[in-house]
């Protein structure tokens, strides 16, 4: 098995909710293999059912390694910014470094909101990736509309003035098209502070008027939707971003069902989609 933290722009992860929150680990392990990808994305919040349901993290760790896999990124910290943060909060980070430390995860995710300034929020996110660099890990800020950290901007205003060597962006392909749509936001981010990339597909329009709920239940494969990823791939590989492609292609029309027929679509998608950007 490959360490997490060798992983560049020629490998693929599947993000944790590419499939429904609890779907089964052993289906999930079996399709992330099945289909080539390096590694795997988890979002912490599960391991506690996982425990108690008597599935360790040596259990863990013995069957990603006779899938070749490695558990690559962790997610997602939201609360990182509260001036004092819950003992809820507290404890679930506490549970993301014991699983990085565990597995040598290379990414943790974090996503808003943040209260006060800008400044305020650089403040805590240096504080975040100060914390994270205890685990050897490093840490990606996503923009969500749906948060007050609605746009690229925002987060690579946060990051830079942070000025933390482990902490960067991540650019998701959803939130981008479906948000501001302006890729001079996506280029103005130095490549050296983009730390995750999400990407998936779907129609420009909004099926659903609630955001969240959209972009839950009807993202597709890369190339299979109407954004332009090979423009966005082809400009993140021209801009010299070496950091894996995590495919997040939420859609609850296939959660419930077996993973591999999906998580392989997502695979040969995105595989398509970086020919063509390389080309």
């Amino acid at each position: 098995m490959r360490s997490p933290r060798d992983l560049r722009s020629d490998d693929l992860v599947l993000s944790h909710f590419t499939l429904g929150r609890d779907h089964p680990i052993d289906d999930r392990i079996t399709a992330a293999s099945a289909a080539g990808f390096a590694g795997l994305g988890f979002f912490a919040g599960q391991f506690p059912t996982l425990a108690a349901q008597g599935y360790s993290i040596g259990r863990f760790r013995d069957d990603l390694d006779a899938a070749s896999l490695c558990l690559a990124e962790v997610e997602a910290l939201s609360g990182w910014a509260d001036a004092t943060p819950s003992d809820s909060y507290l404890e679930f980070e506490a549970l993301v470094w014991h699983l990085v430390d565990a597995f040598e995860s290379r990414y943790v995710q974090a996503i808003g909101p943040y209260h006060g300034t800008i400044d305020d929020a650089a403040r805590a996110f240096g504080a975040l990736c100060d914390r994270a660099a205890e685990h050897g890990a490093v840490v990606g800020l996503e923009f969500l509309p749906f948060t007050n950290l609605t746009h690229a901007d925002d987060v690579r205003r946060i990051v830079e003035q942070a000025g933390r060597p482990n902490g960067g962006a991540c650019v998701d392909i959803w939130h981008h098209a479906r948000g501001a749509a302006d890729l001079d936001m996506i280029r103005a981010i130095p490549s050296d502070l983009i730390t995750g990339i999400q990407m998936s597909d779907g129609p420009l329009v909004a099926q659903l008027d609630d955001y969240k709920q959209d972009c839950l239940r009807n993202r597709v494969p890369p190339g299979e939707g109407e954004f332009d990823a090979v423009g966005f791939v082809r400009l993140l590989l021209d801009s010299g971003v070496d950091v894996p492609w995590s495919l997040e292609v939420c859609n609850d029309d296939v959660w419930g069902e077996p993973a591999g027929d999906h998580v392989q679509r997502c695979a040969d998608g995105m595989r398509r989609v970086l020919t063509a950007a390389h080309a």
